[in-house]
C-alpha cells in the first residue's frame, strides 16, 4: 500500500477528524507533527494555497481540508463504510456535514472573543445545538444509525473541544437538561473505542487553549 502521512497538529479537532478515519478504516499512517507559527517547508509545499492543516499525503500526492480528506479515505478504502449506501441517507448525511463546517466555527467565535461579540457568539451556537438536537439525532444512538459515521466525526468537536471552550471561557452551552439528545450522542459517541483511545488529554488541552486564548485576547 502507498505510503500515508499526516500533516498536523494535535489541538486541532480537524486532525481527529482524519485519525477518527483512518483509524475506523484500519490504515496505517504517520503522523508529523506541524508547528503552525513556523510552518515547515513540507506544509508549504503541500498546503500552498491556505498553508493549514491537516493535510494528508498518500503516496506522495497531498488532499488538503478535513472533509475533503474524509470523502477521499471513504473512496479509496472503500471497508468499514463512513456513509450511507442509500442515495437519498448519503444526501442527508452530506447535508449534516456541511451543516456541521458552516456552523461548528461559532463555539470558535466565543473562545475567541469578550463582551457583546462573545454573547453574540453564545446565541449562535445556542442555535446551531437546538438545531442539532431538535432535527438531526432523532432517537438513534449516533448521526444516521448505530454506528459512528461520517456525520458524526464532521460533529467531533463538540465531543471534547466544546467543553474546554465552556471551561476556559466560563461561558456555559451545553446543558444536558437542555440537549439530552446531544448529551446521549455525546457519551455514546466518546465511548466508540476507535473515539476514545485516540482523544487528545482533556488538561493539556484545557492548558493549550487557555495560553491561547490569553494571546488572542492581549493582541486585541
Amino acid at each position: 500500500m502507498a505510503e500515508v502521512k499526516l500533516l498536523a497538529t494535535w489541538p486541532s479537532p480537524f486532525y481527529y477528524r482524519v485519525v477518527w478515519a483512518l483509524k475506523s478504516k484500519g490504515i496505517a499512517y504517520e503522523f508529523i507533527e506541524e508547528d503552525l507559527a513556523n510552518k515547515s517547508p513540507l506544509l508549504l509545499q503541500y498546503n500552498p494555497v491556505h498553508k493549514k492543516i491537516p493535510v494528508l499525503i498518500h503516496g506522495g500526492k497531498p488532499i488538503c481540508e478535513s472533509m475533503i480528506i474524509l470523502e477521499y479515505i471513504e473512496e479509496i478504502w472503500p471497508k468499514n463504510s463512513l456513509l450511507p449506501n442509500d442515495p437519498y441517507e448519503k444526501a442527508v448525511a452530506r447535508f449534516w456535514i456541511k451543516f456541521a463546517d458552516d456552523k461548528s466555527p461559532e463555539i470558535w467565535r466565543v473562545f475567541r472573543s469578550v463582551g457583546e461579540e462573545q454573547e453574540k457568539a453564545a446565541k449562535d451556537s445556542l442555535e446551531m445545538l437546538k438545531t442539532i438536537e431538535e432535527h438531526a439525532l432523532g432517537e438513534k444512538k449516533f448521526f444516521g444509525g448505530d454506528k459512528i459515521g461520517m456525520v458524526g466525526i464532521a460533529f467531533g468537536q463538540l465531543a471534547q473541544w466544546l467543553q474546554v471552550i465552556e471551561d476556559v471561557t466560563g461561558v456555559k452551552l451545553l446543558e444536558a437538561s437542555e440537549f439530552p439528545r446531544l448529551q446521549r450522542w455525546i457519551n455514546n459517541f466518546k465511548q466508540v473505542p476507535v473515539i476514545n483511545e485516540n482523544l487528545p488529554d482533556y488538561d493539556q488541552m484545557f492548558a493549550f487553549f487557555k495560553g491561547r486564548r490569553q494571546m488572542l485576547l492581549a493582541s486585541k
